[in-house]
């Protein structure tokens, strides 16, 4: 595992390579805060273990310009400020652990395996697409074919929740969960009705139908080929 570490205490800082080494890991040492920031721009590693209290800029700061730069590698925050409040802030900036001072050895370690193992965080989705057809979450705007198409908030939501699981069955009781939160079954066939104006809205007039009904079980976009 490729590992940068972050620490100006030089006795801290050989303890924790010495032991990242013994383990098998690839460390690199950063002593300040300016260059931990040109490291995490320049290279890729697997987990940054980042101390709080740094000279010339400050380990928080350095997790929210990594985190505005969309980089999502793991950060595991060491600092003396142990309390809650301290540790919420941590967090808040971008920090996926927080380990307070003094610190064992055995615990960063296994902290920072677990953190490789979950690799770096998904960023927010904004976008979907399939095919011509685009869902812009932000905007709240569907265009296919550079066409703009009206739907209703429910629309939106059903055509959302197909998108996302492209390719898949949607069954009528995930829709009737994920949509209408509803968890019984209201014996009517109000998502069929739904998905069929759905439907007239986003495949009529285009070349290619996306908007598949699954006889007996619910409904799917599927690419064509």
């Amino acid at each position: 595992m490729q590992i940068l570490l972050v620490e100006d205490d030089k006795r801290v800082a050989e303890y924790v390579a010495s032991g990242l080494r013994q383990a098998g890991h690839l460390v690199e040492h950063a002593s300040d805060g300016k260059k931990a920031l040109y490291m995490t721009a320049a290279e890729s590693f697997d987990v940054i273990i980042l101390d709080r209290m740094l000279p010339g800029v400050d380990g928080l700061t350095i997790l929210q310009t990594m985190r505005a730069a969309d980089d999502h590698t793991p950060v595991l925050l060491l600092s003396a400020l142990g309390e809650v409040d301290e540790r919420v802030k941590g967090l808040r900036a971008g920090a996926d652990d927080y380990l307070a001072k003094p610190f064992s050895f055995s615990e960063l370690l296994a902290r920072i395996e677990v953190l490789a193992r979950r690799g770096p965080a998904k960023p927010d989705v904004t976008s979907l697409a399939v095919m011509d057809l685009q869902l812009d979450l932000l905007a709240h705007e569907v265009i296919r074919a550079g066409r703009r198409i009206e739907l209703t908030a429910r629309e939106f939501k059903i055509l959302e929740y197909l998108m996302r699981n492209t390719g898949r069955v949607v069954t009528r009781s995930m829709l009737l969960e994920k949509v209408w939160e509803y968890h019984f079954d209201p014996q009517t066939n109000i998502i069929d009705q739904h998905v069929s104006r759905l439907r007239q809205k986003v495949d009529k007039g285009f070349n290619a139908q996306l908007i598949h009904t699954v006889r007996g079980t619910g409904y799917m976009i599927r690419p064509s080929a």
